[in-house]
């Protein structure tokens, strides 16, 4: 299973797809425009689930959204071990 701490880890707010609204989902991040938290899309595609799976899942968000959500996430986590 996928190391939900790391992927909690992540500045998503660096990502220009992610806002932060107080009073929205409890002020979590989520994609801009969305209720949609990143660490699930991310979470799926560490755990085998292709783009095409996860934009099944997530039809609002377009499949270059979910390859930069996943990008982003990785190179944060590839900093993290530096």
């Amino acid at each position: 299973m996928t190391d939900l701490e790391t992927v909690s880890d992540i500045d998503w707010l660096a990502c220009e797809l992610i806002e932060q609204v107080p009073g929205k989902v409890s002020g979590r991040p989520v994609v801009r425009g969305t209720r949609i938290f990143p660490d699930p899309i991310v979470n799926s595609y560490d755990l085998g689930d292709s783009i095409d799976e996860i934009h099944e899942g997530f039809p609002t968000l377009s499949t270059a959204q979910i390859k930069r959500l996943i990008d982003f996430a990785h190179a944060q986590r590839g900093q993290q071990d530096l």
